[in-house]
């Protein structure tokens, strides 16, 4: 496949530029000098920090090679549906301005799992919810590696491997110191139309079916308010002045994750629309081996005459990746920091826990 629609050298040579940029921020932060002498200032900017880059912060931490690629992926394959999970998300995080943000603000902690030792009067219940927020992050950064290393190698036939080893390391570093064929979408509605794809008020009450509207939104209320009481959330809500400025942050995370939500969704159903038109299911056909890998292969078919644009696309994949990652690093860093290095070595210089914190990762607002 690679060989009839790969990649110009002028999407090679954004694509570096893109990773080239990002390990060129975290070097900039480390040479730049001055702040970020104490843990406080490290992890959660001296709870000083401005609403709305946090909020942008938290939104971009959740945006990653999972939304970008596994989304669309599952509207191409089972129809548009899926959008009633994005809604749900949106009403979770506005719920959470009544819930999240008043219980956590208040408390000026900086890891959520310092909430069980002062609600449990023990350390127990803290370093077990540490150890497992710890293997979550980890689990799901792998996860986050997987997607844009299968869309490198479906449209370069770039090793597997290597690309997670680009990603990887990418965002250790980073970290560490610092139009289509179909013509308008009057007909895409069509084609989705015409083949059952249109499918966001299927009522059915049936538990066995896979996707229907009272699971995928009241599921997704019920799921995703779980994310609100993440290590990113809490570390984000508490780095901000006042308990009106946390609660603006869920209230611009909400509709922003909608935003994204639609996005990715009208792309799964122009999917569909575009490989019905040109007569071929690439999975089916066997060109690719996994349906992450269809948004990338429908990219370097559209613009294969115009350079460029296909790495600017793959550019964004890697950067939503690096973004997580990212992220995801600095939680392991304040987990680090907060529930086992300051509560087990009491005498310890708080600069020497920031220097751990640096060591472990960057704060990622």
């Amino acid at each position: 496949m690679a060989s009839e629609f790969g990649f110009h050298v002028a999407d090679y040579v954004i694509f570096a530029v893109m990773i080239s940029f990002s390990i060129g921020i975290g070097v900039y932060s480390a040479c730049s000098g001055g702040g970020q002498k104490t843990t406080l200032e490290y992890l959660v900017g001296n709870r000083r920090l401005k609403m709305l880059p946090v909020a942008v912060s938290l939104v971009v931490s959740f945006e990653s090679s999972i939304l970008v690629l596994g989304f669309p992926a599952e509207v191409y394959i089972y129809g548009g549906d899926l959008f009633w999970t994005s809604v749900g998300l949106m009403i979770a995080m506005l719920v959470a301005t009544r819930v999240v943000a008043p219980l956590f603000h208040p408390l000026k902690i900086t890891s959520v799992f310092e909430y069980f030792e002062l609600r449990y009067k023990s350390r127990a219940p803290r370093s077990l919810g540490t150890v497992i927020g710890m293997l979550y992050y980890i689990f799901y950064m792998g996860i986050v590696l997987y997607g844009p290393a299968i869309a490198l190698e479906a449209v370069t036939d770039f090793p597997f491997w290597a690309s997670v080893f680009i990603v990887a390391g990418t965002a250790i570093i980073y970290t560490s110191i610092g139009t289509t064929d179909i013509g308008n979408f009057g007909k895409v509605l069509q084609i989705n139309t015409d083949n059952l794809r249109i499918n966001y008020f299927n009522f059915d009450p049936d538990p066995t079916v896979r996707h229907t509207f009272w699971p995928l939104l009241l599921g997704s209320i019920v799921g995703y308010f779980g994310m609100t009481f993440n290590q990113a959330t809490v570390q984000r809500i508490s780095s901000v002045k006042t308990l009106s400025e946390a609660k603006k942050i869920l209230y611009f995370a909400g509709p922003a994750f909608l935003v994204f939500g639609v996005i990715v969704n009208i792309e799964g159903l122009v999917m569909f629309a575009y490989f019905n038109t040109v007569g071929c299911d690439p999975i089916e056909a066997g060109i690719i081996k996994n349906a992450n890998q269809l948004l990338p292969y429908m990219v370097v078919r559209v613009f294969h005459g115009l350079p460029g644009l296909a790495g600017l696309f793959l550019a964004s994949l890697f950067s939503a990746s690096l973004s997580t990652i990212s992220s995801g690093l600095s939680c392991l860093s304040a987990q680090t920091v907060e529930d086992f290095i300051k509560p087990n070595y009491k005498d310890m210089s708080d600069g020497k826990a920031t220097a751990i914190a640096k060591m472990t990762g960057r704060r990622h607002i």
